[in-house]
């Protein structure tokens, strides 16, 4: 009987686990069933080859997900199999982007083609923007806890990280544009 209770607690606890909502994204888990739905366009033979393939390949890819790829997304914060994913969104101008998600930050592409890069240098702790050949520090995270912007004038301006410092920034920004308009 002792025994018995000792492997439903052990089951329990390993559940428990498993289906926390705090472990990870299980990526490629959800990358092997967007590609098992969409194998072919015939969803019957989609159907036929996940029923043969499902009992083999979900069991690994939830294995690999749990123990390895969730444990590297929590410990440091990025998700390995997030590489290459592309979403479309909707600007703020009523324009649709591309997203493209890169190891060190994103691809955004335009309607026309162009792109335009978003890289995280870990070295420095700063995101940078380059567009059209140019490469350009947008801000940088200091190691006393605030954080240095670039202007668009080339100025640069510290401050914290809050709200405050998220006003300052704009209101930099804001009162910027309207002198170069006058």
């Amino acid at each position: 009987m002792k025994k018995f209770s000792l492997k439903a607690a052990v089951v329990l606890l390993a559940g428990s686990f498993l289906c926390s909502s705090c472990i990870g994204s299980f990526s490629l888990f959800n990358k092997y069933e967007k590609w098992q739905c969409n194998m072919t366009s015939n969803k019957y033979v989609n159907g036929i080859v996940g029923l043969i393939l499902q009992p083999i390949v979900a069991p690994i890819c939830l294995f690999v997900d749990s123990v390895v790829l969730n444990t590297i997304e929590f410990w440091t914060g990025s998700n390995p199999m997030a590489a290459g994913q592309v979403k479309t969104v909707m600007g703020q101008d009523g324009r649709y982007y591309a997203i493209k998600t890169l190891k060190n930050g994103y691809e955004v592409k335009d309607a026309n083609g162009e792109k335009t890069l978003f890289i995280h240098d870990a070295k420095t702790d700063s995101w940078s923007m380059t567009q059209n050949g140019v490469t350009k520090e947008l801000i940088r995270f200091n190691a006393n806890g605030t954080i240095q912007a670039t202007l668009q004038n080339g100025e640069t301006l510290t401050v914290s990280n809050d709200e405050a410092g998220l006003m300052q920034v704009r209101e930099a920004v804001y009162n910027e544009n309207c002198y170069a308009l006058r």
